[in-house]
């Protein structure tokens, strides 16, 4: 019989790609959104909700409200469990375990971040830490994802790029050994199309295949792109009034800040054997990154 597996966080970079590993594979897949209707594109459509639509069920329920959960769980055998970053992110993964407990889910695979722990130099790494620890001991089987930093946040960057060959993040001479998106979602595929026992129990820090600067990735976006790329270290202030100006929340602002501190103190300096050992091949590089994504970097008259 074919599982049912939830995906939560479902229009989100890391559920997307999910849903996308999951295509084809048998797996009945159904995905959780606050609205259904949406209404970013030109026919009052989210186009990212049609996308989803072509590979799964979508339905309608919200993390933050426990009461809207139940009917998007009914006849679920495996949750995947992403929660909106930000200081209600317990609040919301344990509306989800609960929701999942009662509706007798059997399996919980989590996507948390890299570090996540008690004493993380980060809120963001202290608040996943709450949240590890209740999935482990929810009741069901288990598995915790931490993934470091993505690679696809350099395509805020691509503007930067794309106009005036430079970049600036406020990581200093940060070593970071960054991951795509792609290889995380895989990673979370496979343990999904495993036996439900064969991950259960286990914490998966995932990583890319070498831990590198900015310098060293602008090296290698450069030499994807055939073009010059340079990385311009920024200060903290900077980088906030940038982010602000954007419209970024102020408490997505700070975390980020505070993760940019860490990096900087050597805290992202670390590279893992997982992502090899569960997909049996080696993790992207920064310069598969970049050829794959190179429209993104590229002036439109040079395409």
């Amino acid at each position: 019989m074919s599982r049912t597996v939830l995906i939560t966080g479902a229009t989100g970079t890391v559920s997307t790609a999910l849903a996308n590993a999951l295509r084809g594979t048998g797996v009945k897949l159904r995905a959780l959104v606050r609205d259904r209707s949406g209404s970013d594109g030109p026919d009052g459509q989210d186009p990212r909700l049609a996308g989803l639509a072509e590979v799964a069920e979508v339905v309608a329920g919200d993390l933050g409200d426990a009461r809207s959960l139940p009917p998007a769980f009914e006849g679920v055998q495996d949750l995947w469990l992403l929660t909106p970053n930000g200081p209600r992110a317990p609040e919301n993964n344990m509306n989800a375990l609960w929701a999942a407990r009662q509706a007798g889910v059997e399996r919980v695979v989590r996507l948390s971040v890299v570090g996540a722990a008690h004493d993380a130099p980060n809120r963001s790494g202290r608040l996943h830490a709450l949240s590890d620890g209740e999935t482990e001991r929810c009741g069901m089987r288990w598995t915790v994802l931490r993934p470091h930093w993505f690679m696809q946040n350099l395509l805020n960057e691509a503007g930067d790029i794309s106009a005036t060959g430079t970049f600036s993040l406020n990581m200093s001479s940060a070593r970071i050994g960054m991951i795509d998106v792609r290889d995380i979602a895989e990673c979370a595929a496979r343990v999904l199309l495993d036996d439900p026992s064969r991950h259960h129990g286990r914490t998966y820090t995932l990583t890319g295949p070498r831990s590198l600067t900015f310098d060293e990735v602008a090296g290698r976006l450069g030499s994807a792109l055939g073009r010059h790329v340079t990385y311009r270290p920024v200060d903290d202030e900077t980088r906030r009034g940038t982010l602000l100006g954007y419209g970024v929340p102020v408490w997505i602002v700070d975390m980020l800040e505070e993760y940019a501190r860490a990096y900087d103190s050597g805290w992202g300096d670390l590279t893992t054997g997982t992502v090899a050992e569960l997909l049996g091949r080696p993790p992207r590089d920064v310069a598969d990154f970049a050829r794959d994504h190179a429209a993104a970097f590229t002036p439109v008259g040079d395409l």
